[in-house]
């Protein structure tokens, strides 16, 4: 394979794998949080009004930064009815075709995503509860896991592609 596209798909592994590592330890925040939150509520009789919703932006950041490193160890449910029968050769191109369908799925999403994001940083878009938010936070870390995501798609694309040609980028060139 060109240099060019090893230095890509070294490049986006590393940072997937760097985003991903790092996101992995958001759970345990957010449990941290779910248990003060709990613990105030209870024995402290103050409920914290920004506990749970904080938590949840919490878990939408966690899986949404998460997916692109899902996706670079496999980790994604997979359906198999025949893949598993068929030749590594038939399956990456089958990966490589399918996978398509996915960077237009992310596009598109992406484009609503900056759309969403331009509409809450221009007007200030708060969330519509007690403790009311600005919601562009959020909506910035929801383009920023949809552009991983997409970046992680490109290069699975490519490196499916290389083994569909029989020219498999090699994990050791990859990462």
């Amino acid at each position: 394979m060109p240099t060019t596209i090893l230095r890509f798909v070294r490049l986006v592994d590393r940072l997937n794998h760097g985003v991903g590592r790092v996101t992995m330890y958001l759970v345990f925040a957010m449990m941290g949080l779910l248990l003060y939150a709990s613990f105030s509520r209870s024995v402290l009789n103050s409920p914290l009004l920004w506990g749970v919703e904080m938590s949840q932006f919490m878990l939408t950041a966690y899986y949404l930064l998460g997916g692109a490193y899902a996706m670079q160890v496999g980790a994604h449910v997979r359906m198999d009815l025949f893949y598993s029968q068929w030749s590594p050769r038939a399956q990456a191109l089958v990966d490589a075709l399918t996978i398509l369908f996915l960077i237009v799925f992310l596009v598109t999403l992406l484009l609503g995503g900056i759309s969403s994001t331009h509409y809450s940083l221009q007007y200030g878009q708060r969330n519509y509860s007690a403790w009311a938010p600005p919601l562009a936070p959020i909506k910035l870390i929801m383009c920023l896991g949809i552009v991983l995501m997409l970046l992680q798609a490109v290069a699975t694309f490519l490196k499916d592609l290389a083994r569909a040609l029989g020219r498999a980028i090699d994990e050791e060139d990859a990462a």
